[in-house]
């Protein structure tokens, strides 16, 4: 017996990977709902539907061949998936990412929230003992 909520989730990763490295607008069109909402930060203001998406997307674009991501699936349900990545950029940065997808019925993202962290601040954090390098504290509402 096949394993829809995890193949789904495999086939939509690797669509997503694939636009990411394309920059292409129909490839990112095809991952999302009419009215998904995609934050950029778990307190970001979403950008919604398609078109905002892929405005928002392109003013941020990774070049082609510029990164390296790996992922793993933490928890797939048929309505939700969180993986954890990591990504690797040619100049040099890393970063640990952590995604939220909600699927639509028809298996396109209705929502997408990604948490992305620096893995230097991790590599300073390990050189003091008064704490991290950073304050991950979510603002005061």
């Amino acid at each position: 017996m096949t394993d829809l909520p995890t193949t789904r989730l495999a086939e939509w990763m690797s669509a997503y990977v694939a636009a990411w490295a394309s920059n292409e607008p129909d490839e990112i069109r095809a991952l999302f709902s009419d009215d998904a909402r995609y934050r950029t930060e778990p307190y970001a203001e979403p950008w919604v539907g398609p078109e905002k998406i892929i405005d928002g997307w392109l003013h941020l674009a990774d070049g082609p061949g510029t990164f390296d991501f790996d992922w793993e699936a933490v928890a797939v349900t048929p309505e939700v998936s969180v993986i954890q990545g990591t990504t690797r950029y040619a100049t040099g940065p890393v970063y640990s990412n952590l995604w939220v997808i909600r699927f639509a019925p028809d298996g396109r993202a209705s929502e997408f929230t990604e948490w992305w962290m620096d893995q230097a601040y991790e590599a300073e954090a390990d050189d003091t003992s008064t704490g991290p390098a950073v304050d991950h504290t979510p603002p005061v509402q």
